[in-house]
């Protein structure tokens, strides 16, 4: 079942068409992703969907009574005006849940002073709509939700009308996350989460019961959420199966598909013209040219006005409706000419030709730190494990917002004094330093002014140099201040570029770049033969670069040797250990157990553990029940802050019961 079909829909602003002719559908559980390159419309298809901005053509039909949740990928003027607290925004979610609560406590002081049965059967009917409702559950579901996006406790009670717009925006997205829609439209979702919030989003949106379409430029993201891709593009509008990952692989093999055929017809065409020639002046074979020459002209002509895959269709009825295929005036040279003028029908993104090269080597040590503490005076940020970076390897730092990454780069650059501790730096090196704010440009300087002012070229070496940074032609003299948050990380990059630095310290570099940028930039960090400090929420990027991870947490800085897969994977070990245990237990072969003996000891050691487990299980039931108390008593007496707490504390035990429950089988399981 579809829950919305979008048919033929354009959008255009003025002569400019900015997209024609998609058709798609979204199914009832369809994760979808709306991929392409900035500026291609794909906010404006959001926005036309939604029901926000009005189609120039086509039409979107939505099915009947679905709910439709939309976060704009900037909501700074969201909840304008509005006082109340962020929690309390997120209560407004559940008013006919709270209606209902509210019910039960007056049906419960009415039947303290009367125990009337009619009071009894409506009070056990309005706990029953309550409980379906989650009545139980909902301020334990705003907690894991205002947690899960990095709100702190002390912001739940801070007015929306103070939120910066980044939390505006986080706020936005817990409010529709409670409300769970049946299409949920997501612009930019990942914007202004840290990597831990982007891991719990994910893992929300994983199991999702709805559909969900959604623009972003976080690859790793849309590889473990989506299912589907739409690509927008300058050659229109595409489908493919499969998450990201499958997607490029697809579209790879489609661009190589689509210009094999190209050309062969072409040289299919060129191999007929050359039979036409040789043959049209000869009265034998004039005839027979003649006709073969007819019907050259009308396959280029289809080529021409319908593109590859309408010829190759050959449906001549569609061909007929499509395309005017009548005779034509045209003679050999300009069937000729419209050959050599058919373009390849495969629109390749255009290409960053970023390159980083060194111009020096360094020692085998780059970088060592000791006892280091970070931060500002009177204000400690974290404190350090020793580090260590060779010549070749790259680290990438992740860690909350705020944490102190930046901080870090910067006390590196000389910029800040460390609290405490030391940093030794190895011999014969080149830093090139990549601002997060790009704070290193000058806002008065036009694009070449600015490149100007770091090595002096001719101007059209210049103008060259810029181009391979897809600024050509009068983007060269924009002024700085007015270039995105793209154009300015990109010439950021042509900067840094120039400098041959062998020692790179990357804050945030595939900000604001769109994916095709954002897999350029990948290719040529993977080809640098220098060393990298990499600070990002890119977990594509760090997967692809990362030999080590540095992770900020509580204050403190851990060095992982291995890649940012590994550290994922031993996480998942470490939580699942419980699980590691009941499987190497069923896993056991008979052969271990050939003495008797050491089978009847291994039987009561599994017995006492199946019976252990059963009793952590009773034990959390018991906790359970009295945080429901605790509850029920604390909203009596509208209690918020023991309500918060408790509601965490509720959720926390719930997840521990769950994990109790399934090693209490899994071992009881492997008994069997």
């Amino acid at each position: 079942m579809s829950l919305l079909t979008i048919s033929n829909l354009g959008f255009s602003f003025g002569d400019r068409d900015l997209f024609l002719g998609i058709t798609a559908s979204i199914p009832k559980e369809g994760k979808i992703a709306l991929v392409g390159p900035n500026g291609i419309g794909k906010t404006t298809l959001l926005r036309v969907i939604a029901g926000l901005a009005q189609p120039t053509s086509g039409s979107v039909t939505m099915a009947r009574g679905v709910r439709l949740g939309y976060l704009r990928q900037e909501a700074v003027d969201a909840f304008a005006g509005r006082e109340r607290a962020v929690y309390d925004e997120m209560l407004t979610v559940f008013v006919s849940v709270r209606e209902r609560e509210a019910q039960l406590r007056e049906l419960e002081a009415r039947m303290a002073v009367d125990h009337d049965a009619t009071l009894l059967a409506e009070y056990s009917a309005v706990q029953e709509a309550f409980e379906l409702a989650g009545g139980y559950e909902y301020e334990m579901r705003i907690s894991q939700v205002l947690y899960g996006l990095g709100f702190s406790q002390a912001e739940w009670r801070t007015p929306l009308i103070q939120l910066s717009g980044g939390q505006k925006t986080r706020a936005l997205l817990a409010r529709l996350l409670l409300e769970r829609p049946d299409l949920l439209i997501l612009d930019e979702p990942t914007n202004h989460l840290d990597v831990q919030a982007v891991e719990w989003l994910e893992g929300m949106l994983k199991t999702w019961e709805g559909a969900l379409l959604i623009v972003s430029h976080d690859r790793y993201f849309l590889d473990n959420v989506v299912n589907r891709i739409w690509e927008m593009g300058p050659g229109g509008f595409e489908t493919y199966a499969g998450n990201y990952s499958a997607y490029v692989q697809q579209r790879q093999e489609r661009w190589d598909r689509r210009e094999a055929e190209f050309l062969a017809i072409k040289e299919r065409f060129l191999g007929e013209l050359d039979y036409i020639k040789r043959n049209i002046a000869r009265d034998a074979t004039k005839n027979q040219a003649v006709g073969r020459l007819r019907r050259l002209i009308r396959e280029v002509r289809v080529v021409e006005a319908g593109g590859l895959d309408l010829l190759l269709s050959k449906n001549w009825g569609q061909v007929m409706e499509e395309v005017d295929i009548s005779e034509s005036k045209w003679g050999v040279m300009d069937v000729e000419k419209a050959i050599k003028g058919l373009r390849n029908p495969v629109i390749r993104p255009p290409h960053l030709n970023l390159k980083l090269k060194t111009n020096l080597r360094s020692g085998n040590l780059v970088l060592r730190t000791s006892e280091l503490t970070i931060g500002y005076p009177g204000k400690t940020l974290f404190t350090a494990e020793p580090v260590t970076l060779m010549r070749g390897e790259c680290a990438a730092l992740i860690g909350p917002n705020g944490s102190g990454k930046t901080t870090f780069l910067r006390t590196l650059m000389g910029h800040l004094e460390p609290l405490a501790g030391e940093v030794r730096f190895g011999a014969s090196l080149k830093v090139g330093y990549f601002a997060q704010a790009h704070e290193g440009l000058s806002s008065d300087n036009t694009v070449l002014d600015e490149l100007l002012r770091h090595k002096h070229m001719l101007l059209g070496q210049a103008r060259n140099y810029l181009a391979q940074y897809l600024f050509r032609g009068d983007d060269v003299y924009k002024p700085v201040r007015a270039l995105s948050g793209g154009e300015r990380g990109r010439l950021a990059l042509a900067l840094l570029a120039l400098e041959g630095a062998n020692f790179l310290l990357l804050d945030e570099p595939s900000n604001h770049l769109d994916i095709p940028a954002q897999e350029i930039l990948q290719e040529v960090l993977e080809r640098y033969d220098g060393t990298i400090l990499l600070v990002s929420h890119d977990r594509y990027l760090i997967d692809k670069l990362a030999t080590q991870v540095w992770e900020l947490q509580d204050g403190q800085l851990h060095v992982f040797e291995g890649t940012y897969a590994e550290l994922l994977a031993r996480r998942q070990a470490e939580s699942e250990q419980a699980k590691q245990v009941a499987s190497t237990l069923r896993s056991a072969t008979k052969e271990e157990f050939a003495s008797g003996k050491q089978a009847r000891a291994e039987e009561r050691r599994r017995a006492r553990a199946v019976a252990d487990a059963e009793a952590r299980v009773h034990e959390l039931e018991a906790q359970l029940a009295h945080l429901e108390q605790k509850l029920h008593a604390a909203t009596e007496q509208e209690d918020v802050g023991t309500i918060q707490q408790a509601g965490q504390e509720y959720a926390e035990t719930q997840t521990a019961l769950e994990e109790a429950m399934e090693m209490w089988m899994a071992l009881a399981e492997a008994g069997q």
